[in-house]
């Protein structure tokens, strides 16, 4: 095996905007395992559930922007991280009016 390329947060290009029932937020606190306390742009304090599709994938550390879509039967306390961020991602989504939050 050899090793992998390395690409530049600034050379990826996609872009997943938030869906009408989606939710930008901050992570504020890892909280071991899969879960994650996240700030909602919406006030709220979700604990989100980082989907398996992401798990091993992606690493999601405390400040990081995600999104989260929130549960059907507790949606102002639990949700799922569907999607994390780069720093550019969230600076662009931040210019643009996407994400209000710090």
């Amino acid at each position: 095996m050899g090793k992998k390329k390395v690409i530049s947060e600034e050379e990826l290009s996609e872009l997943v905007l938030p869906s009408p029932n989606d939710i930008l937020g901050v992570a504020v606190k890892l909280l071991g395992f899969d879960r994650v306390l996240v700030k909602c742009q919406d006030g709220h304090e979700r604990l989100c559930r980082i989907r398996g599709k992401m798990k091993r994938r992606v690493w999601i550390r405390e400040g990081d922007v995600v999104l989260v879509s929130p549960w059907d039967f507790q949606s102002d306390k639990r949700g799922d991280v569907i999607w994390r961020y780069t720093h550019a991602q969230a600076e662009w989504l931040r210019k643009n009016g996407y994400l209000t939050i710090q």
